[in-house]
């Protein structure tokens, strides 16, 4: 367990055990581990901005990915807290636009599942590079959700709704797009509005690849038949969607634990809700609302994830012990693996 490590004072010996893994790892990019909401350990790696070597600091703010589909999830349950939207709302309803194949009846609860067999524009368990993507289809045009629409629309569902856990960004897309359509601005405006501001998060949104804010690290992937680093500005959307994209830094993002573990962002039921397993497997892993979580002997620590060229992130939430681990890379770094060895440092296997 993390007991030892993090309650009451923190074991200087073991802060240098996990300095030892992330230099030996080699490790870029920042991490901070919370107990009952404080920082004990928060160190920066590598750089943000490597042929000028500007060092990434805890006020850089990087891209995640995958891990923005939290903020998408909290956004659709304070819809849902206000009367705005219900979970077993349709796409068909919601959207009414033409879905072609694609089953008009699918609910938004399925879709934060991702149990509704919607066509995925990035089918993980096909493809394995998010930029072969922009081979035909360039990647500059994704400023929108709506934007990624012709990446899907035209396919056939690719199962039966609510019959199967599988992983899914459309299904993300669309509850922005659905989000959209009830509050009538765009997402990114409205996540700034309900999640972003009332934690303070005040360094956390969505921006265009194109035209960084400062302090926004660039992302690098190394190609080995030429020896060097290229940033991913080619290989992701130009901006972040409701699938992923969001930058942000670490301290953010103990904001965000910290008010929704608080139910200053839902209720109490709602956040219930969010973090009960809904849908997965063994296999697959297992969900809730937009959020991963991991079996224990008394339930589950939900965490959250992403990973594109040159973007790697986990944050992971224990409930026993009140302690969070977020881990960030600019480089693609394989964090899922630091995380491991830093969870049985503390644990002292």
């Amino acid at each position: 367990m993390l007991l030892n490590f993090l309650r009451g004072e923190v074991c200087s010996m073991d802060i240098n055990r996990i300095r030892h893994i992330l230099l030996d790892q080699g490790f870029r990019g920042c991490i901070q581990i919370s107990n009952n909401k404080q920082p004990v350990f928060a160190q920066a790696y590598g750089y943000s901005d490597f042929p000028n070597q500007i060092p990434n600091t805890l006020e850089t703010k990087f891209a995640t990915a995958s891990a923005g589909k939290v903020f998408v999830a909290v956004s659709i349950l304070q819809l849902v807290e206000n009367g705005k939207l219900r979970l077993q709302d349709t796409l068909g309803n919601i959207l009414p636009l033409d879905w072609h194949k694609i089953d008009a009846n699918i609910t938004v609860e399925q879709l934060l599942m991702h149990t509704s067999g919607i066509p995925d524009y990035f089918d993980e368990s096909v493809m394995s590079e998010y930029e072969d993507l922009w081979k035909d289809f360039p990647n500059y045009r994704i400023r929108t959700n709506a934007d990624l629409c012709p990446l899907f629309l035209y396919k056939p569902m690719m199962y039966h709704r609510g019959t199967k856990f599988q992983y899914n960004n459309t299904g993300f897309v669309v509850l922005a797009m659905m989000i959209e359509a009830v509050t009538n601005q765009p997402f990114d405006i409205c996540l700034q509005s309900n999640i972003f501001s009332p934690c303070g998060m005040n360094s956390t949104g969505y921006y265009e690849m194109d035209s960084l804010p400062a302090k926004c690290a660039n992302s690098y992937i190394f190609e080995k038949a030429r020896d060097r680093f290229r940033t991913n500005i080619y290989s992701v959307d130009a901006k972040g969607t409701g699938a992923g994209g969001a930058f942000t830094t670490v301290g953010d993002i103990e904001k965000f634990w910290n008010a929704l573990l608080s139910y200053k962002l839902i209720p109490r039921k709602a956040t219930s809700e969010m973090l009960r397993c809904h849908s997965g497997n063994k296999e697959a892993g297992y969900y809730g609302y937009g959020i991963w979580l991991e079996p224990t002997d008394s339930g589950y620590s939900p965490y959250f994830q992403g990973r594109d060229p040159g973007v790697s992130f986990i944050s992971f939430y224990e409930p026993s012990e009140n302690v969070t681990i977020t881990l960030v890379s600019n480089y693609g770094d394989n964090v899922w693996k630091l995380l491991r060895s830093i969870r049985e440092c503390i644990s002292g296997k």
